[in-house]
């Protein structure tokens, strides 16, 4: 079926147009002309600010004049992952988009329905001639999803809006109320390079087949990490005595990662023996991971043995550094039940070249409790030799149990869906923590359709709950004040 087709086609139709536009995180240059050409056409107020956030402006329909305006916000990145044998160049080719049962899904790669279904629902909106709403008020943030710069670089009194729906949660039964916030850390250091001897033999490690997925979200899913994966071989190997001669595992902070690949060098005469002991190794993570992570691949492949390696030293303080540092849920929230607290995923780690960076992202609903995660991985790293940074760090949304949208959301879910929706608090970042901090009288919440598999080439949404969730945009624009 073509993704036309579906309903409701003006959201299907307008995610289509999106998707064949390439728009990276931090490279968002075609999306923003996209979206400033998309407004001028229709004949509405259009501008960009001076960081490339997008806001279009409509006037109220008849009757609806008296009414708060209202600001939609989405952001127009989205997180670009496919998978290793997949043929794809972002930053040229649109999304290839198929249609299986319930679900739309990309070709090998993500969707970029998170945050695109809302973009599209936003400019629906703003084309239609029939549906009634209070004035409205479009936002199109940029680079939400490597550093959320377009909700920082947003000036307060730029915006109009008194209530502000944030179209960019992924299960349509909740309304999200609050949202963690997080910090970038980055651990680097530099290594001598030793040359490899003439009794070496080389070796590749490659896991891969890991599910991956949203790094906050999903993190309490114990879902495999390709880089802690990765490292236990490592450790293993020091008995050994192999020589690093590059690792690249993971890529994006915000996504865990899926796939690593190690190449080293080993004594020949040791080859079969550590291949033995790893292939041992390989079947127990395996079976830790059968429920988890049922299609992990983990092999082993003799290759030419490197010329350089890295020096022992620096080496066993790498491989001890990683097996120390935290990944996954650190706490639990003591306030809101089943809310992971505080979390770090280990997303990237390069060896390379003399070099090795390792790269985390820390979320926590609690300020003090993401700055204790993260002065962990400091201390740990530096034991090891390397240089931390912390960077990118972004506020939390404290949640408001008496907000007026909220109860004007939850009371039009109760009577469109005879049931209550979840109220919740989720472990990821929103940009509305941010824009709360130059509109702090704003009133917000956030919700969206049912997406699966975000920041991953498993991405996927469901066509039922898309339709779900316009019927919900549309009763909510009718019931606000």
């Amino acid at each position: 079926m073509n993704i036309d087709q579906l309903e409701p086609k003006s959201v299907w139709h307008n995610f289509s147009k999106l998707n064949a536009v390439p728009r990276p995180s931090k490279k968002e240059e075609r999306v923003i002309a996209f979206m400033l050409s998309f407004g001028k056409e229709l004949g509405l107020e259009t501008f960009s600010d001076a960081i490339g956030n997008v806001i279009i402006r409509k006037p109220a329909t008849s009757g609806m004049e008296s009414r708060k305006m209202i600001t939609l916000q989405s952001h127009l990145d989205m997180v670009h992952q496919k998978n290793a044998e997949t043929q794809f160049d972002f930053d040229v080719q649109g999304i290839e988009m198929f249609v299986d049962g319930d679900w739309v899904k990309a070709r090998g790669t993500t969707l970029g329905a998170d945050n695109g279904m809302g973009v599209a629902a936003i400019m629906a909106l703003l084309e239609s001639d029939s549906i009634s709403h209070p004035a409205l008020e479009a936002l199109f943030t940029i680079d939400e999803e490597t550093g959320m710069t377009g909700a920082f670089g947003l000036n307060g009194g730029i915006l109009k809006g008194e209530i502000l729906l944030n179209l960019d949660t992924e299960e349509d039964d909740e309304i999200d109320i609050g949202c963690a916030g997080g910090i970038d850390v980055t651990a680097t250091r530099s290594y001598n390079k030793k040359s490899g001897t003439h009794g070496d033999a080389g070796l590749q490690i490659t896991i891969k087949g890991l599910k991956g997925g949203h790094s906050g979200m999903d993190i309490y899913k114990g879902l495999g990490n390709a880089n802690k994966i990765m490292n236990r071989f490592l450790y293993l190997g020091l008995d050994y005595n192999l020589r690093i001669s590059s690792l690249e595992g993971g890529s994006l902070r915000n996504a865990i990662p899926r796939e690593s690949i190690c190449r080293l060098n080993v004594g020949r005469k040791h080859v079969a023996e550590v291949i033995t002991e790893f292939n041992a190794l390989a079947d127990a993570i395996k079976a830790e991971l059968k429920v988890q992570e049922p299609n992990l691949i983990i092999s082993f492949e003799e290759i030419k043995p490197a010329k350089e390696v890295m020096g022992l030293g620096a080496q066993g303080k790498f491989i001890k550094a990683v097996y120390a540092a935290h990944n996954g849920v650190y706490t639990m929230s003591a306030s809101i039940d089943g809310l992971v607290e505080t979390s770090n995923n280990i997303a990237r780690i390069l060896v390379k070249d003399g070099k090795v960076a390792i790269a985390c992202l820390t979320r926590s609903s609690v300020d003090s409790a993401k700055l204790d995660c993260a002065h962990s991985l400091r201390s740990v790293f530096e034991l090891g030799g390397f240089d931390v940074e912390f960077s990118g760090s972004y506020p939390g949304w404290n949640p408001n149990p008496d907000s007026e949208i909220l109860s004007i959301t939850k009371n039009t879910y109760i009577d469109l869906f005879k049931e209550e929706p979840k109220v919740i608090a989720c472990h990821a970042g929103l940009e509305c923590g941010i824009l709360g901090q130059n509109y702090p009288d704003i009133d917000m919440v956030s919700f969206g359709p049912t997406i699966l598999g975000a920041h991953s080439p498993d991405e996927r949404v469901s066509i039922s709950s898309v339709q779900k969730f316009w019927n919900f945009l549309l009763e909510i624009l009718k019931n606000t004040n």
